[in-house]
């Protein structure tokens, strides 16, 4: 089974969607890929869960998850749907500071294509569409 994770700067366009869903459709349809894991930081990871949850109605082989950084609290639970997330065993003791690159090396290791959104050389997106690189991942970048 192939798995897809995704990178992207917190200020995707919302004219993004139509693309990142043909290329979602496309790894599902042309490469077999079954398995997605999403962040939740701001709006490309919000687009992407979106397009995710779509997709699984077309395609009812496919899973998500929205991979979680940090254990929800009161606040979240109120404002937040966790029926599609998951928390990585390992990460409850990783300090707040280090918690989304923590979860973000976990979603990497699991990836055989990563999805991006990267428009600057800068940032954590940047850093990890880099690091896939680097380890051989397939890397799509919509902004390209």
């Amino acid at each position: 089974m192939s798995v897809c994770t995704f990178f992207g700067h917190r200020d995707c366009p919302a004219a993004v969607k139509p693309k990142l869903r043909t290329v979602v459709a496309e790894l599902i349809e042309q490469y077999g890929v079954e398995r997605f894991y999403v962040g939740r930081q701001e709006t490309f990871d919000a687009m992407a869960r979106s397009v995710l949850r779509e997709l699984a109605e077309e395609y009812p082989g496919i899973s998500y998850a929205v991979v979680l950084e940090r254990l929800p609290g009161p606040r979240d639970e109120a404002v937040w749907d966790f029926s599609d997330t998951i928390f990585p065993e390992g990460l409850e003791t990783v300090p707040p500071r280090f918690a989304i690159s923590r979860r973000n090396e976990w979603m990497l290791r699991q990836a055989d294509f990563v999805v991006t959104y990267i428009t600057r050389p800068w940032g954590g997106a940047a850093q990890f569409a880099d690091k896939a690189r680097r380890q051989g991942k397939a890397v799509l970048n919509l902004a390209e």
